[in-house]
C-alpha cells in the first residue's frame, strides 16, 4: 500500500535541480530493485518447471523439493535454483556433490538419462495403456542425449518454463505454446479448455486456430465422445492420429484440415482443471517421444493454468460487481481480497477483486487496475509481517482485525519513505474487504506542495470577492518578485502592475470573470528585477445560487522559459527561410547561365559523317547546379572534336570554371594544339586563375572522317563505352591525372578507329557512380546496360539515362553518344 503521489511538471534550471536529481536516482535504485525481483522469480519458476519435468511432480512438491535442497546444502534457494538449471537444458551437468536430491545423476558420455514424464500413481504410459514400454518411450524423450549433449526436447521444456513466468492470461498462454511447440512435435494449433462446475468446458485460450472454429466451439456441452472432455474425466490424454479406434469422436475442427490432434489433461493435486488440445495439420502419427514431450508441457503448465483457468462462479461475479460499486463511491483506499490455497489448504497469497479508486501500489497502479493482481505482487513488504497473520485469522475466525499503527516503507515521487499506517480487515463471505489509514503529518503534506510549486515554478492564489481579501503561496511573491510583507493584490489591481501592452486584456478577462462568471487563462508579462518575465494566470470563480462569483481560485504559473525557447525557434526559422531563400536564387541564377553557357541541341548532330546525340540532366538534390559540360563542333579541316568535362563542386563558381575550361579547349584546338598541349594548358589555367583547390575532369577526341581514325587524352577522366557488334567494353586510358592537381602533370594520347555500326559513349561519372558502391560496379551496370544501344534512331540515350539513374539524382550526370552509321563508307 502506498499514498497516492503527484508527478511534478520539468523543473527549471534552479539550485533544486540537484534535489530533484537526487530524487530520481533513488528512484531508479528502486526501480532496479523491482526489476531483480522479477528476474529471481523467472528463475524460480524455470527451476520449478525442470525438477517437475524431471520427477514427475507437481509445482508444490517442486517448489519444496528446491527449499530442502537449499537447507541441506547450505545454500540461498537462489543459488539451488541456478545449479539445477544448471543440469538441464540451461547449462551443463552439476556435480553429484554439488546438487544432493533424488533426481537421476546426469549421464555419463555415450549413455542417455531416464527420468519419468508421467506421475508415479499409475499415470498411464505414452499410448494410454502404461505399460513398460511406453514408459520407457517417454522416459527417453527428454534428457541427455548420447553425445552428452542437451537433448532438444528439455531445451523446449526450459523454455516453456521461462514463458510461464512471463504470461497475463491464457490467450498469451496458448500462443506461447503452439511458438515453442511447432518445431518440436509439429503442433499448428493450440486450444486450452476449463473445466467448468456443470461438467461442460469453455475456451480460455486459442493460438492458430481459425476464428469461426473459435466461435462455433467457444463452450462445448458435457457430452460423451468429445475428447477434451473425455481427456478431463479419464485423467489420461487422447492421441487422435488413426491409432485411437475405441469411440467415434465428436472432432473440434474439421478433419480434413487437422488430420492428427492429441488432448491431455492437465493435472494438479486438485485434480484435472483443464484440457490442453494440440492440433496438427500432419497426418504422421505422434511419436514416443512427442508423446513424452507434450504430457511433460501439461504436467509443467498446471500450476500456472490452475490459475489462469480458474472457471469464476457467476453468483461470486455478481457479488464482486456489487463490491465494486460500493468501493467506486469509497473516499479512501480499500481493497476486497480473495485467498488463494496451496495444495494443502495453506493460503499462499489472496486475489484483489475489487479496488477502491484511491487504493495504490507500489508501482503506481491504481483503482480498477489492482483487480486481478495478487496482494504480494501489489504490496511485497507484506509476507513476513503481523498484518499478515491478522488476515489469516479473520479468515478463519470471521474476527475482524484492528492493526496496531506500523511503519511501511514506500515510494512517493521516486523517493522512499516510511510512512505509517493502519489497516482493518472484515470478513466477507469466503474473502476479506480491507481497509487503511495513512498517518501523515500535515508538515510532510505542506512540504510536498511547496516543493511541487517551486519544481513546476507555479503558485496558488485564492480571492475571496465578498470579504475582499487574497491568499497567496510564497511561491506566487516568488515569481512576480514581490515583497511578501507588502501583502497580496486583488484581482482588480494586478492589472496595474504588469506591462502595459498585456495590461487592457487581463483587465477584460478581470472584467468577465467578476461581472460574467468566466473562467480567465490569459498570458501576460511583467518586469521584475530579473527581467521581463512570461506568465500564465489561469483563474476559476465560485459562484453563489444566483451566479454570482462569491470566490475565485487560481494559480500563476512562469512560462519564461519556455517562452524564450519559442522565441528562438521562431527568429532561428526566420533566418533558415532566408538562406533558403538566398541559396535559391543563386541557384536560379547559375542554372539560368548554365542554360546560355551550354546550349543543349534539340535534335541529333551531324559531324564529320557521325551521328551525335546529346543528354544532359541536372541533380535533383541541394539547391546548386553542377559543372558537368560538352562540346561537340566541326573544324575547320573538316575533323570534329569532342570535349567532356565535370568541375567539381557546384553553384556559381563551378558553372564558371566550366564556362572558362569549355571556351577555352575549343580555342586551343582550334588554333592549332594538339591534344595534351591542351590539357597542360587548361592545367595551369586552373592553377593560376582559381583557388588551389578547384579541380577538374576532362576528355578531349579528334575525329578524322577519311580513315575513321579518332586520337584521344584524358585528365583524370572515366574511360570511353565502345559498342561493337552487340558487345561492349572499355577503351584503355592513357596516362593523365585530373586538372589543377598538381604543377607538372603528364598526359599521352591514343589513337582508335571507328568501324561501320560502332557506337562510342563519353560520360561523366554521375552516370555511374552510386552512394555505397565501387566504381567496378557501376561500370558494369553502364556496360550491360548500353549493350541493347545498337540501332539508330531518335532519342536512343533516354532508355539508358532511365536504366542507369534510379531514385534521386545526386549529381549532374553528361553523356556524349558517337555513332558511325553502318553505311558509312
Amino acid at each position: 500500500m502506498t499514498s497516492e503521489s503527484a508527478h511534478p511538471e520539468q523543473a527549471s534550471a534552479e539550485p533544486g535541480v540537484v534535489a530533484l536529481a537526487e530524487a530520481v536516482a533513488v528512484q531508479r535504485a528502486e526501480l532496479e530493485r523491482l526489476r531483480a525481483t522479477t528476474a529471481a522469480a523467472a528463475v524460480l519458476e524455470r527451476a520449478k518447471g525442470a525438477v517437475m519435468a524431471l520427477t514427475g511432480c507437481s509445482a508444490e512438491a517442486a517448489h519444496a523439493e528446491l527449499l530442502r535442497r537449499a537447507a541441506a546444502a547450505g545454500r540461498t534457494l537462489a543459488d539451488e535454483c541456478r545449479i539445477t538449471l544448471g543440469g538441464t537444458a540451461g547449462g551443463g551437468p552439476v556435480p553429484a556433490q554439488a546438487a544432493p536430491c533424488p533426481l537421476p545423476e546426469p549421464a555419463a558420455p555415450g549413455r542417455a538419462t531416464h527420468f519419468p514424464l508421467s506421475s508415479a500413481e499409475g499415470a498411464p504410459g505414452a499410448d494410454g495403456t502404461g505399460t513398460p514400454a511406453a514408459t520407457a518411450d517417454a522416459e527417453s524423450a527428454v534428457g541427455t542425449g548420447s553425445d552428452g549433449t542437451a537433448d532438444p526436447a528439455a531445451a523446449v521444456l526450459a523454455r516453456i518454463a521461462d514463458s510461464l513466468a512471463e504470461v497475463s492470461g491464457p490467450e498469451e498462454l496458448a500462443h506461447r505454446l503452439r511458438e515453442h511447440l511447432s518445431d518440436a512435435v509439429a503442433a499448428d494449433g493450440v486450444l486450452l479448455y476449463a473445466g467448468l462446475p456443470a461438467g461442460g468446458l469453455r475456451l480460455a485460450g486459442h493460438a492458430g486456430v481459425a476464428d469461426p472454429v473459435v466461435a462455433q466451439w467457444r463452450h462445448v456441452p458435457p457430452l460423451s465422445g468429445i475428447a477434451a472432455l473425455e481427456a478431463i474425466h479419464a485423467r489420461r490424454p487422447y492421441w487422435l492420429d488413426g491409432s485411437e479406434e475405441e469411440k467415434a469422436w465428436s472432432l473440434i475442427g474439421t478433419p480434413e484440415h487437422w488430420p492428427t490432434r492429441a488432448w491431455l489433461p492437465v493435472l494438479t493435486e486438485g485434480g484435472a482443471t483443464a484440457s490442453l488440445g494440440i492440433l496438427r495439420t500432419t497426418p504422421s502419427a505422434f511419436t514416443p517421444a512427442a508423446k513424452a514431450l507434450l504430457r511433460a508441457t501439461a504436467l509443467l503448465c498446471a500450476d500456472r493454468l490452475r490459475d489462469l483457468l480458474t472457471v469464476p462462479d457467476h453468483a461470486d461475479d455478481r457479488v464482486r460487481d456489487t463490491v465494486q460499486k460500493v468501493f467506486d463511491a469509497l473516499p479512501g483506499p480499500a481493497v476486497l481480497l480473495l485467498p488463494l490455497y496451496s495444495a494443502p489448504g495453506r493460503v499462499e497469497d489472496f486475489r484483489i477483486d475489487a479496488a477502491a479508486p484511491r487504493s495504490v501500489d507500489v508501482a503506481g497502479r491504481r483503482g480498477r487496475a489492482l483487480i486481478g493482481l495478487r496482494l504480494l505482487e501489489c504490496y511485497p513488504g507484506l509476507a513476513d509481517r503481523p498484518l499478515w497473520e491478522g488476515y489469516l485469522r479473520t479468515l478463519a475466525t470471521g474476527e475482524p482485525y484492528d492493526s496496531e499503527p506500523f511503519v511501511y516503507r514506500e515510494v512517493v515521487e521516486g523517493v522512499p519513505r516510511n510512512s505509517r499506517f493502519s489497516v482493518r480487515a472484515v470478513r466477507f463471505g469466503a474473502a476479506l474487504v480491507v481497509t487503511w489509514i495513512r498517518h501523515d503529518s500535515p508538515d510532510r503534506e505542506e512540504q510536498r506542495l511547496a516543493e511541487l510549486q517551486r519544481l513546476g515554478n507555479l503558485g496558488w492564489a485564492d480571492w475571496d470577492l465578498v470579504g475582499g481579501r487574497a491568499t497567496w503561496s510564497p511561491q506566487v511573491y516568488a515569481i512576480l518578485a514581490r515583497d511578501p510583507a507588502r501583502g497580496p493584490l486583488s484581482l482588480t489591481d494586478l492589472p496595474e502592475h504588469i506591462a502595459p501592452d498585456d495590461a487592457p486584456a487581463l483587465r477584460r478577462g478581470v472584467d468577465e470573470l467578476l461581472t460574467k462568471g468566466r473562467p480567465l487563462d490569459i498570458p501576460f508579462r511583467v518586469r521584475t528585477v530579473r527581467g521581463m518575465r512570461h506568465l500564465r494566470l489561469v483563474v476559476e470563480p465560485v459562484t453563489g445560487a444566483d451566479g454570482v462569483p462569491l470566490e475565485a481560485h487560481g494559480f500563476l504559473q512562469d512560462h519564461t522559459a519556455q517562452r524564450s525557447a519559442e522565441l528562438a525557434l521562431v527568429e532561428s526559422e526566420r533566418a533558415m527561410l532566408t538562406q533558403h531563400g538566398a541559396l535559391l536564387a543563386e541557384r536560379t541564377l547559375a542554372d539560368r547561365l548554365q542554360h546560355t553557357l551550354l546550349p543543349l541541341p534539340r535534335r541529333p548532330l551531324a559531324l564529320a559523317g557521325l551521328r551525335v546525340d546529346v543528354a544532359y540532366r541536372p541533380a535533383q538534390s541541394g539547391i546548386h547546379v553542377g559543372g558537368d559540360w560538352f562540346s561537340a563542333i566541326e573544324l575547320p579541316d573538316g575533323s570534329a572534336l569532342f570535349v567532356v568535362g565535370d568541375v567539381a563542386g557546384h553553384g556559381i563558381d563551378a558553372v564558371a570554371t566550366m564556362a572558362q575550361l569549355r571556351f577555352t579547349a575549343k580555342g586551343m584546338i582550334i588554333t592549332g594544339s594538339t591534344l595534351t598541349g591542351a590539357l597542360v594548358r587548361l592545367n595551369a589555367l586552373l592553377l593560376h586563375t582559381h583557388d588551389a583547390k578547384t579541380t577538374a575532369t576532362l576528355v578531349l577526341a579528334r575525329y578524322e572522317p577519311g580513315r575513321h581514325r579518332l586520337v584521344w587524352a584524358q585528365a583524370g577522366h572515366p574511360p570511353p563505352l565502345l559498342l561493337r557488334r552487340g558487345e561492349a567494353g572499355y577503351l584503355d586510358r592513357p596516362a593523365g591525372v585530373l586538372l589543377g592537381a598538381r604543377h607538372d602533370p603528364s598526359f599521352a594520347e591514343a589513337e582508335f578507329h571507328l568501324e561501320p555500326g560502332d557506337h562510342l559513349l563519353f560520360y561523366t561519372d554521375g552516370l555511374v557512380e552510386r552512394p555505397m558502391e565501387g566504381l567496378d560496379v557501376g561500370f558494369g551496370r553502364l556496360a550491360r546496360a548500353a549493350a541493347a544501344l545498337h540501332a539508330e534512331g531518335p532519342g536512343p540515350l533516354r532508355p539508358l539515362l532511365d536504366t542507369m539513374l534510379e531514385g534521386e539524382l545526386r549529381d549532374d550526370v553528361c553523356v556524349l553518344d558517337i555513332h558511325l552509321p553502318a553505311d558509312a563508307g
